[in-house]
């Protein structure tokens, strides 16, 4: 098992190390946008509205300078005027809905995949959790989804917009002048090395930073959740210190990540302006020379110029989506991972009402996967009929949790049956298994819901009554109708300051009580 953990972990490894060289991982992400496939579609079509709009600015810039500037002319000038006011009123239009429509799509996608990845995490087998921090997973269901959202929000869009117009622009390059343009495409190359060799390194480094954000966040967590055994032992000048290590490191990665993407793009700006400003003095002599109007030096200019953005943006973007590669990755793991505690694939499943409630043990052995060489439970026999009354006693570590565990399955035996009614419990549906008992924790969980949400936490169609009549059995009636709003309180602040704590840190005093 240790050896097969290894391989998993090395495997692993392996498709993040491949992964982590390409954006391919990204196409993950198309299977969540599909649905919402006519949002897109109305999104591209006032992207290339937009970004015809924004191309044409440069047959006005055109005219202001032949017909307005070049001719002396006031009515000219006002035409040309007139009509960049027009194409920017346009735009304007455009962009909003472009904007609205793209934003909108990522708000939806991005909660599509923090749903998904949690549906599937909250049915997961309790052993992954062990290997798995659980501070780790909420960065990957929250941030890591907050970052695509901004990244198909407004990211996408970018690169899209940027691209449309880079191609455009070098289109009327083109038709403006073929020998500047030329001039200006000489300088692609040079600007396609730097984003190849610093791309590489921001895709590397975006995923490292991924995982120090979630090793700070994992490391907080268990801090705050075990704040009593933190401040029982008074260690917490160690907890700041160890906190202070994985902030540092995650700093340190970010810094580097930042400083490459800075590196790429003042490359790129520098290359495409200085190709530019080799361009304008070729134009300028041609001018001169009279080979070519100031309007079409001018429309040149400002096409060169949307070409020079638009590849600094792409540039960017491109840094952006390295890190989008990263976070998508992460989920993507989490949503590959297969339970190990399934439905049966066989049918008819045996229906676990209709059994009857005799319980066996049959030469059960079981290690946890973190301990193989350490059995939990070793050829364990035990019969339990309907209507007994069975207590397990033992010192701590002698496997009493562990064959509720068990029973429960939350985990399978290596070897060795379990049976309910005679039926082998790996023959149910793990749900319909756990729906036939009733547990009663040794440390009751409280979640964030008033007193009748988490009494019929169980039995989420109890009524109120019922809730009520469960109170009083327990005997928890009496401090529950102390509280402010009774069996309506939030276990939170109005808890603990029934009880006489002022703050939320310390809300399990009933239970200490």
């Amino acid at each position: 098992m240790a050896n097969q953990t290894a391989t998993d972990t090395s495997s692993k490894q392996s498709a993040v190390n491949r992964n982590s060289k390409n954006l391919t991982i990204l196409w993950e992400l198309i299977a969540f946008i599909r649905p919402y496939c006519w949002q897109v579609s109305a999104a591209l079509l006032a992207l290339i509205f937009t970004a015809s709009l924004t191309l044409s600015v440069g047959h006005g810039v055109r005219l202001l300078i032949d017909q307005g500037f070049a001719q002396q002319s006031l009515v000219e000038l006002g035409n040309a005027v007139q009509f960049i006011l027009l194409i920017t009123v346009l735009i304007a239009i455009g962009t909003f809905f472009r904007f609205y429509l793209v934003s909108s799509v990522g708000e939806r996608v991005s909660a599509d995949i923090r749903q998904a990845v949690f549906d599937h995490v909250i049915g997961l087998y309790p052993s992954y959790f062990e290997t798995h921090g659980s501070g780790e997973i909420m960065s990957r269901i929250t941030t890591d989804t907050s970052l695509l959202q901004n990244i198909i929000g407004s990211s996408f869009s970018m690169a899209m917009r940027s691209a449309l117009l880079c191609v455009g622009a070098i289109i009327m390059l083109f038709a403006t002048n073929i020998k500047l343009t030329l001039i200006v495409l000489a300088s692609v190359p040079f600007i396609l090395v730097p984003i190849l060799i610093y791309g590489r390194r921001v895709r590397v480094l975006s995923r490292q930073s991924q995982d120090s954000m979630a090793d700070v966040g994992s490391y907080a967590g268990e801090a705050i959740t075990n704040i009593k055994t933190v401040q029982s032992f008074a260690v917490e000048d160690h907890a700041k210190a160890a906190f202070g290590q994985e902030v540092e490191r995650a700093y340190l990665i970010g810094r580097e990540r930042v400083k490459q993407r800075a590196i790429l793009i003042s490359g790129v700006i520098v290359i495409v302006f200085s190709a530019i400003t080799g361009m304008l003095w070729v134009g300028g002599r041609d001018v001169i020379q009279g080979t070519m109007s100031a309007g079409d030096l001018g429309a040149f200019v400002f096409f060169a110029i949307m070409v020079a953005s638009s590849m600094a943006t792409l540039s960017e973007v491109l840094g952006e989506l390295q890190r989008a590669a990263g976070a998508t990755e992460r989920l993507v793991e989490l949503l590959h991972v297969q339970s190990h505690i399934r439905t049966p694939a066989t049918s008819p499943i045996t229906d676990a009402q209709s059994l009857s409630n005799d319980i066996g043990f049959e030469a059960v052995h079981f290690h946890y996967p973190t301990r193989p060489n350490q059995p939990a439970i070793d050829t364990l026999n035990l019969a339990i009929q309907p209507g007994e009354v069975v207590a397990l006693v033992g010192p701590s570590g002698a496997g009493k949790t562990t064959v509720f565990e068990l029973l429960q399955r939350f985990y399978d035996p290596q070897s060795g049956a379990i049976t309910l009614g005679g039926q082998d419990i790996r023959s149910l549906s793990p749900q319909a298994l756990r729906q036939q008992m009733a547990l009663v924790p040794q440390q009751p969980a409280l979640f964030s819901d008033n007193v009748i949400g988490n009494i019929r936490y169980g039995r989420p169609d109890a009524s109120e009554q019922a809730v009520k009549e469960a109170a009083v059995q327990a005997h928890a009636d009496g401090f529950i109708q102390q509280l402010p709003d009774g069996y309506h309180s939030f276990l939170g602040v109005a808890w603990c300051s029934a009880f006489g704590r002022p703050t939320t840190a310390d809300c399990n005093c009933p239970r200490d009580s």
